[in-house]
């Protein structure tokens, strides 16, 4: 139809090995558009995600979709899990290597993610599953910039029919370097390593919490650049890379330092990590999965207020 439009890490990333999987890249960019999108739906090799979560009106999916797209809602299919006391957690390699699997994707396809895009804490969604896919060894992975909606901005096709993906075998060549443990962010300071956390103002100055940290407070030491400067809710679009320079140039940051970016549970955080990252191009950053959820669990672990 047409339509106008950390638990078991360790010991698992040891036995799948430390070497980045080899895979058909049909781009190198980070976003694509839905032109690009439009042109390659027809590529054997690529595999598009819809990650939308349902809402009342039940799974849009379901209402409709990009043609071929494969449905793994980011609240349902298991992008994240429980890892001991802490939630939103990667699980363990095996198991979302499983999951990766059940969904089509094999070493050797590229894979488009598809949110809905229609602001920053939604396609925060995009940038979690992109970093999983990442820190898994799979390098052919984009993000459709805007998501749903720059699709059917565009007059994209739009399909109910639902794609039932055959079970394969997907191989993680587990990446540890862009994941940061506690420990990591307890030395961050010492080592010139900057903070940077990705909430809002008010959370970051203490003002405010999630209901899952329990302490109100940042990470001492941590810079705030909230997840929020990164993506244009009006235009639907991810930032430009000057316009991340100057994000992180405003809040003390180089554009070319070692850095970890963290906020309440790893979800706004991948909207940074993805932004210095992916878009502005630092390589030296990491992203702290626990983020303040793990992080003040501990009373041993200072929490700071902005005085």
């Amino acid at each position: 139809m047409r339509s106008h439009i950390l638990a078991g890490i360790t010991a698992v990333a040891l036995m799948v090995g430390a070497t980045a999987a080899q895979a058909e890249r049909l781009t190198e960019k980070p976003l694509v558009d839905a032109g690009w999108l439009a042109d390659n739906l027809g590529n054997k090799s690529l595999v598009v995600v819809d990650i939308r979560s349902p809402g009342k009106s039940g799974n849009p999916y379901d209402a409709g979709h990009i043609p071929g797209a494969v449905d793994a809602p980011y609240g349902k299919f298991g992008w994240r899990s429980k890892v001991g006391d802490v939630v939103g957690m990667l699980p363990p390699v095996d198991v979302i290597s499983q999951r990766v699997g059940s969904l089509g994707i094999d070493n050797d396809k590229q894979v488009v993610i598809v949110p809905a895009g229609e602001n920053s804490s939604d396609f925060g969604a995009a940038t979690r599953v992109y970093w999983t896919f990442k820190v898994l060894g799979h390098d052919a992975v984009t993000i459709l910039d805007g998501g749903q909606r720059a699709w059917a901005a565009a007059n994209g096709d739009i399909s109910t029919d639902a794609v039932k993906p055959e079970q394969v075998a997907f191989t993680a060549h587990f990446r540890p370097e862009l994941v940061a443990s506690a420990d990591e962010v307890a030395e961050a300071k010492s080592q010139g390593v900057a903070l940077i956390d990705a909430r809002p103002e008010a959370q970051f100055a203490g003002q405010s919490k999630s209901p899952v940290v329990a302490r109100y407070g940042a990470i001492p030491g941590a810079v705030n650049i909230s997840q929020s400067k990164f993506y244009d809710d009006k235009e639907g679009k991810f930032v430009a890379a000057d316009v991340i320079e100057q994000l992180a140039g405003k809040a003390g940051v180089s554009d070319n330092s070692k850095e970890i970016t963290y906020c309440n549970t790893g979800h706004w955080a991948s909207v940074a990590w993805f932004g210095l990252s992916e878009v502005m191009g630092n390589k030296n950053t990491k992203m702290y999965d626990g983020s303040m959820t793990e992080w003040a669990a501990d009373p041993s672990r200072d929490v700071v207020k902005a005085q």
